[in-house]
Parts: C-alpha cells; structure tokens; sequence
C-alpha cells in the first residue's frame, strides 16, 4: 500500500508559477512511476506529466510542454511539479498517482491516487 499526500496548490495569476509536492509513504515507492493528473470541473481526469522509477524519464502532455517540470526525490520519497507561465486553463484539482506506468498517460496504469490540490489560475 502507498499513501500519497499532495501539497503546494493555491491562487496565482496567469503567467505566474506554482509548485506541487507529492509525499509518499508506504511501499517501496522508488520502483512505482510517478505522475500527476488533473481534473477541471465538469471534466475527465488528464494527464499531466510523468516520470518513470528507473532512469528519471519524463513525459509530458502537449498542453503543458515547455511549462511544467516533474521531478523526483527517491531518498525523499517525493515528486515534485513545477508550474510555470501559468494560463487560466490550467485551473484543476491536480493529483498524484503512482503504479506501473503503462502507458503513462492512462489513469488506470496507476493504484494509488492522492487526494488532489487545488491550483487557481486567474485571468
């Protein structure tokens, strides 16, 4: 079992930044893949960004591309998002997930979920 704890969220402007923090506690969370997600009101859950347990690679959706930066601390047990040059489309609740990651993108290649951050952007 892994507990995941989500933190950072908050109000910022568009073209503004905020950073995510994802604390995991439970099994061995360096052999999961990480990830975030995120769901605006009235829509599905979408993935955001990526990264794998074993060599760090990262992925990324479109939208969010040359913006965001995941990363993580396996000695911390985190995982970190970076978001920059924020627009008001990217106001979500965003969550973090960890599993085995395949594909990265689908919400059902993750078991354990938090329990999500509110990120604000206005316009």
């Amino acid at each position: 079992q892994v507990q995941l704890v989500e933190s950072g969220g908050g109000l910022v402007q568009a073209g503004g930044s905020l950073g995510l923090s994802c604390r995991a506690s439970g099994r061995i969370f360096s052999t999961y893949a990480m990830a975030w997600f995120r769901q605006a009101p009235g829509k599905e859950r979408e993935f955001v960004a990526a990264i794998s347990w074993s060599f760090g690679n990262t992925y990324y959706a479109d939208s969010v591309k040359g913006r965001f930066t995941i990363s993580r601390d396996n000695a911390k047990n985190t995982v970190s998002l970076q978001l920059n040059s924020l627009k008001p489309e990217d106001t979500a609740v965003y969550y973090c997930a960890a599993g085995h990651g395949t594909p990265v993108e689908s919400i059902y290649a993750y078991d354990y979920w938090g329990q999500g951050t509110q990120v604000t952007v206005s316009s």
